[in-house]
């Protein structure tokens, strides 16, 4: 069992990243996901989620408008688009899974990706 987060690279202000979280050994549809961030010296955070079917997502206010969870259960992925990002993205991105349905609490999820790094210069 095993999420792979990648995607994540350095990138100038007011650039543009997609961050990818594919899932091996489970089927990814029977848990909602998210995105948390961690940057230096600060606690994990909630990001983004998004329902098992996919029809219902969440954001932190800091990221609403600029990024997008979606999910592609076919391909067993789910992924973040991040536009327009700023310095204060600069953080390493996870992606979780937690069954049934998403939280905002990183506590209560089941599964953990390794983490991809995102860095943003200004």
């Amino acid at each position: 069992v095993q999420l792979q987060a990648c995607g994540g690279g350095v990138v100038q202000a007011g650039g543009s990243l997609r961050l990818s979280c594919a899932a091996s050994g489970f089927t990814l549809d029977d848990y909602g996901i998210a995105w948390f961030r961690q940057a230096p010296g600060k606690e994990r955070e909630f990001v983004a989620a998004i329902s098992r079917g996919g029809g219902s997502t969440y954001y932190a206010d800091s990221v609403k408008g600029q990024f997008t969870i979606s999910r592609d259960n076919a391909r067993n992925t789910v992924y973040l688009q991040m536009n327009s990002l700023k310095p204060e993205d600069t953080a390493v991105y996870y992606c979780a899974a937690r069954n049934p349905s998403y939280s905002t609490d990183p506590t209560s999820y089941n599964y953990w990706g390794q983490g991809t790094e995102v860095t943003v210069s200004s």
